[in-house]
């Protein structure tokens, strides 16, 4: 299967989504914000990236706007899994580099399906 990279400053939402995935044979990798997933991002390679928005230290957008500069990471899919559902943040996400959008509270079911279909492009 993929080797994931999940983003988020919440051990549970982490390890919710390393359960769900997990469970699907997906290799999934944790990063406790931005600049941590963006050194895991330059030292592995990654088929997914899902990353929150806020988070301590660097926020997911600031995060993906350098992941994109990577030549590694020009093509890889990013999600954002956030509490954050503003048109205006989604606007500048997609801007960034973003592949698509997940509202939490999420439903584990849902993410499979979303991250199945988003690796299948």
């Amino acid at each position: 299967m993929s080797s994931i990279l999940i983003v988020d400053d919440s051990a549970s939402i982490r390890q919710t989504v390393k359960i769900a995935l997990g469970g699907q044979g997906h290799a999934v990798s944790e990063a406790c914000d931005g600049s941590d997933g963006l050194n895991k991002a330059k030292g592995g390679k990654y088929e997914l990236v899902i990353t929150d928005l806020n988070m301590p230290i660097m926020d997911g957008l600031s995060m993906i706007k350098k992941m994109r500069t990577l030549p590694a990471y020009q093509g890889v899919p990013i999600l954002f899994l956030t509490t954050e559902s503003d048109a205006g943040l989604k606007s500048q996400a997609k801007a960034a580099g973003a592949t698509g959008w997940i509202t939490k509270p999420f439903d584990s079911e849902q993410l499979r399906r979303i991250v199945t279909k988003v690796l299948a492009k």
